[in-house]
């Protein structure tokens, strides 16, 4: 289980004149040992983190539990590897606004023959193809379990990756995939072709999760986690998802909020996901 005095303890990571990164996952055990809220809760802090500077992330990810922190960068597109004695996962990190390389990635919609099968979103794509060969040398011979993981273009970008790592034959095989306010990634031809177990995390209103649209020929796919107005997992069908989306919506506008964006912050996903971890341990918050 998660390490701590027997709830999810919190950690906080701070620098002088930032925001305090707080944490609450700790392990000392396989990944695949924790409970699928647990493991939820670990990787959307792990993708919360890979916002962060080099340094500070490698301070937070220690206090998790991974000895090892590599920064990848190039033009703009930016993920890390996190290791420990049992795992390994790649965490993509999301669209920031100020990058421009970000932007381009997001609003480049049109589509491209994937080295998979398929039609996969051009930006999306070039984001991957930027980090792949980095990301590629530390999965050869890798003889841990691995994972992937990602927030908004992040999201996207970390399911290319685990695709691509899927079918390779020379990089290790992903154990899983998490996403958090992931945009669609490609046709339905692609998304459906790497059979990898991908559970798609989205709240309520998030605009990111609604993009590119299906008209175009975009397609989600993976276990859909929904976090409903109040951020509770709940299985809706499409109907009463648009009421709830419509409550959600409505409630924003009387807190002068508009939920289509604030629900997109990782900031969002992870209180959330820890509420869900803590009334699984039976804990109060």
């Amino acid at each position: 289980m998660i390490e701590n005095e027997s709830s999810l303890k919190q950690q906080i990571v701070s620098d002088p004149n930032e925001v305090p990164l707080i944490l609450h996952s700790r392990i000392n055990q396989p990944i695949s040992d924790l409970s699928l809220f647990q493991k939820s809760l670990l990787f959307a802090e792990l993708s919360m983190i890979a916002y962060n500077d080099p340094a500070e992330a490698e301070r937070a990810v220690n206090l998790v539990g991974f000895s090892t922190s590599i920064f990848f960068d190039h033009d703009g597109a930016q993920g890390y590897f996190f290791e420990n004695d049992h795992d390994s996962v790649i965490v993509c990190r999301g669209t920031e606004p100020h990058e421009w390389n970000d932007i381009h990635a997001d609003t480049n919609v049109g589509t491209v023959l994937a080295e998979t099968a398929g039609r996969v979103h051009r930006g999306f794509k070039q984001e991957a193809d930027d980090l792949w060969p980095m990301i590629e040398k530390h999965l050869k011979g890798l003889n841990k379990i691995l994972w992937f993981t990602g927030h908004s273009l992040g999201a996207a970008m970390a399911t290319v990756c685990a695709y691509r790592c899927r079918i390779s034959n020379e990089c290790a095989n992903p154990k899983e995939l998490y996403t958090y306010g992931s945009p669609r990634v490609g046709n339905k031809h692609y998304v459906n072709f790497a059979q990898l177990e991908h559970y798609r995390w989205v709240n309520n209103n998030d605009i990111v999760t609604r993009v590119p649209p299906v008209w175009m020929g975009y397609r989600h796919t993976g276990i859909e986690m929904y976090l409903n107005r109040n951020g509770i997992v709940r299985t809706l069908n499409y109907t009463a998802k648009r009421l709830d989306r419509w409550h959600g919506f409505l409630r924003g506008l009387r807190k002068f909020r508009l939920d289509h964006f604030s629900d997109h912050s990782v900031h969002e996903y992870v209180t959330h996901i820890l509420k869900a971890a803590k009334k699984e341990e039976g804990l109060k918050d």
